[in-house]
């Protein structure tokens, strides 16, 4: 029996993910499952970039807007949701497209989510004191004898990684390597394809700063104003434009700077996906460039499926 298909599409913010996945849908009778943190939250509309009305009429969407901005969201949270969504789909016998620029939702619905072992807090507060003491190498180096697959992955001053592996190593007596194996994701269960989209890095940050000027037009300061008396949990909050216009509204600043900070926070946001996306080996990676429309994207994409199944 043939496994059944899922398809991601991902990417930084502002390359035109929505737009491809929303005509590689119309296309092959799939339903766009959001892989994104902000689009959650049904009060925010214009700073979480939402598809438009248009377009969740048209197709069909799933994890957008279903929290309010006072409910926090986790990465566990959303694996259960998207995995309940994936089945529902895959029941219609329609292709979930999981489109959205979350490198860790990626992951961990890829892989499953790794808890960590056990906790020892005794442990994890001598390892501290030995940080403090004789410093971060001297720590790394000991992660590195205990298990030199996990000190590859983490940089030596990243002392809460450093010590946080150093705790499963030696509480659970294997390496992290070994205890990630406990994981499982959708990996290996289903016929996946993976599809990263780019663009030049100027092109990029052109269409993130035309993005922030067409947000503000459409009212995202009025947007902010209208949830002041909510109290945003802690990931709402992070939603960027959320803070910018808080200061703006608050007298910080002129609404000019609060522009130019979200223009400036989107582009490290931007940096910080890549970063994540360029780990992951699976990805097919495609470079959008600015004659090419979405339909091109999403037929490029239809037929390296096509070429995949043969």
């Amino acid at each position: 029996m043939s496994l059944k298909k899922i398809i991601f599409i991902v990417g930084p913010t502002a390359v035109g993910k929505s737009d491809v996945a929303f005509s590689l849908a119309q296309n092959i009778q799939g339903e766009i499952v959001s892989c994104d943190s902000m689009q959650v939250y049904k009060e925010i509309h214009i700073a979480s970039n939402k598809p438009s009305k248009s377009a969740l009429h048209k197709i069909r969407h799933h994890l957008i807007g279903i929290l309010s901005v006072e409910e926090g969201f986790d990465v566990a949270r959303y694996d259960r949701l998207a995995r309940e969504a994936i089945q529902e789909i895959h029941g219609r016998n329609r292709i979930p497209i999981v489109v959205g620029g979350s490198g860790m939702y990626m992951q961990v619905l890829l892989d499953g989510i790794f808890e960590g072992g056990m906790k020892n807090e005794a442990l994890r507060k001598d390892l501290r004191q030995q940080a403090k003491q004789y410093g971060n190498q001297y720590l790394y180096d000991r992660l590195n004898d205990e298990d030199p697959q996990a000190a590859k992955k983490i940089h030596p001053n990243d002392v809460r990684r450093v010590i946080r592996a150093l705790e499963i190593c030696l509480t659970e007596k294997l390496p992290v390597s070994e205890v990630q194996k406990k994981r499982e994701g959708l990996w290996g269960k289903y016929d996946i394809s993976l599809f990263a989209l780019n663009r030049d890095r100027r092109e990029l940050y052109s269409h993130i700063d035309d993005r922030v000027k067409q947000m503000v037009l459409e009212g995202l300061p009025e947007e902010i104003k209208r949830l002041n008396k909510a109290s945003w949990s802690l990931t709402a909050r992070k939603i960027i434009g959320v803070q910018e216009m808080q200061g703006y509204l608050g007298g910080q600043y002129d609404l000019e700077k609060a522009v130019e900070l979200m223009k400036l926070n989107t582009r490290r946001l931007a940096k910080r996906q890549l970063t994540w996306f360029r780990k992951e080996n699976r990805l097919k990676w495609i470079l959008i460039s600015e004659t090419d429309t979405s339909e091109k994207i999403a037929e490029a994409i239809e037929k390296d499926i096509k070429l995949e199944r043969r």
